[in-house]
């Protein structure tokens, strides 16, 4: 199969802005499938139980996350600049996630308790981490994908196929085991996305025929993704080693607790993950054409669309917080405070996010320093915080919120940094932030403000949509450019996919 031409011009920015509204119907898909897991398992499993399955995930995750090797990012780079089939250069990344897989597995088998440091580890539990090769082969598969400007595919494995195969296996599997019943949906659920990623790989790129596997190249790969995949590990890591330290200091349950208010916190941050494969072409090829004006205008349009859309989700989730926990079960809405506090810490990281994916290919080596003294930061704050909360006798629910509160301030000195050095590395302002989103939140405060006054319930079904939609206007009158308009208008049957600039950019002929 030939390799596909790069995309250029308006052809980046329709890709985007495809990608865009996209991931915000895949937000939308995400919500719907991930509140019906929060309430089977608050309510079928209990909030201890789901504590011991949120630590035992952490681990396994962040196992994947570095045997993917960077290649969730770094695959876009390697397929720009390579003369080989593109189907095979998947295939030997597939291969070498898979390697690497297996060592991640072997250790975590051999050491069980660094999933389950409670002890009490029954069954097949030691097994758990052969889930490894399939969460590291998806993440693989699906930035290919993506490399083709298929987000699509992404939404439909992450999205759809993962989040209601383990609510619907959780529900049922309560009767069969409730000790075990979360993890082994959690386990078939990883293997269904598998097969949703694997799918569309094959029916894009084809079967790698004639492919021959290139171990040396693949360790090369490897070492020249190293800073690709430890920034991936850190920032991943950063949004777990809030749980990982809470895990030391208060009880299971509120742990459970904390694991939902991040679950839900979480659904905005994929907003961002999920645009980080379609940004990777875009921007690998304009560096390639040494062109770092347009990087900085792609980084700039993409981080107002996601400041944009999770500050206004976040305000629609954390303004009714107590409904939104409360559904998950009446222990959960301790976690409130904490939930308000992990949305806050979504918005701020934004900018840091987007100018993460450009700084990995202009300077990994000082993205990946900053990232570092960002989860050092975060870690010490957290300590901190949690002590001087138990010194002041504070409850551990507060000593919670304490954690979330850490990963905000830490978040937000990282954007801070990042966005300046990316500034002074492209020449170009970077920021996406405007003005005008204060107004859509104050508004949307407003609202929300009527709307808890409504039993929970209203407040859920029509108070969240209420203050969306408040948030919404606003920024689509006062925020939005009419660049930003044409971009999410529905064009006429047979016309051209022709797209304008992104805002800010200069118009032809000037």
């Amino acid at each position: 199969m030939s390799n596909p031409p790069p995309a250029g011009g308006s052809d980046d920015i329709a890709a985007l802005a495809k990608g865009g509204r996209t991931n915000f119907f895949g937000f939308l898909l995400r919500l719907a499938a991930r509140l019906p897991f929060l309430f089977i398992a608050g309510h079928l499993y209990g909030a201890e139980l789901l504590g011991r399955f949120a630590y035992a995930v952490i681990v396994i995750e962040f196992a994947a996350q570095l045997a993917t090797l960077g290649l969730k990012r770094g695959l876009a780079e390697q397929l720009s600049k390579t003369s080989r089939p593109h189907v095979c250069v998947v295939w030997d990344g597939i291969l070498a996630a898979l390697i690497a897989s297996a060592a991640a597995s072997a250790i975590l088998m051999l050491f069980p308790q660094a999933m389950f440091p409670a002890g009490d580890i029954r069954g097949a539990e030691w097994l758990l981490p052969l889930v490894i090769f399939a969460i590291a082969g998806a993440d693989v598969a699906l930035a290919a994908l993506a490399y083709q400007h298929n987000i699509a595919a992404t939404v439909k494995a992450r999205a759809i196929v993962e989040p209601w195969t383990i609510s619907i296996a959780a529900g049922l599997l309560v009767f069969v085991s409730s000790r075990d019943g979360l993890i082994i949906a959690y386990v078939v659920s990883v293997v269904a996305g598998l097969v949703a990623s694997l799918w569309p790989l094959v029916r894009s790129y084809g079967l790698p025929r004639g492919w021959s596997p290139e171990p040396v190249e693949l360790f090369r790969a490897a070492k020249r993704n190293m800073p690709l995949a430890a920034a991936d590990a850190i920032e991943w890591g950063s949004r777990r080693l809030d749980i990982a330290i809470l895990g030391l200091f208060v009880a299971p349950q509120f742990v459970g607790v904390y694991y939902v208010a991040q679950q839900v916190a979480s659904l905005p941050q994929k907003l961002k993950t999920s645009f980080d494969p379609i940004l990777a072409p875009v921007i690998t090829q304009k560096l390639a054409e040494g062109d770092r004006k347009a990087v900085a205008k792609q980084v700039r349009q993409v981080g107002f669309w996601i400041i944009a859309a999770q500050a206004g989700i976040g305000l629609a989730l954390g303004i009714p917080g107590e409904a939104v926990m409360g559904l998950v079960g009446a222990a959960f809405v301790g976690g409130t405070a904490a939930l308000a506090f992990l949305l806050a810490a979504e918005a701020v990281a934004a900018t840091a996010a987007v100018s993460e994916a450009a700084l990995v290919y202009v300077a990994r080596g000082r993205n990946l320093m900053i990232s570092l003294f960002m989860v050092t930061v975060q870690a010490a704050l957290t300590v901190a915080l949690i002590l001087g909360m138990r010194a002041l006798g504070l409850p551990q629910s507060y000593q919670a919120a304490g954690a979330a509160i850490a990963l905000m301030l830490a978040l937000g000195m990282a954007s801070v940094l990042k966005a300046r050095l990316l500034r002074r590395l492209l020449g170009a302002p970077v920021q996406g932030w405007r003005w005008p989103l204060v107004w859509a939140a104050a508004t949307a405060t407003v609202v929300g403000f009527a709307a808890v006054q409504l039993p929970e319930w209203l407040q859920l079904a029509l108070g969240v949509p209420a203050i969306l939609v408040a948030f919404g206007i606003v920024v689509w009158y006062k925020g939005f450019t009419a660049e930003d308009r044409i971009l999410f208008r529905m064009r006429k049957s047979g016309e051209e996919p022709t797209l304008p600039p992104p805002a800010g950019a200069e118009p032809p002929g000037r």
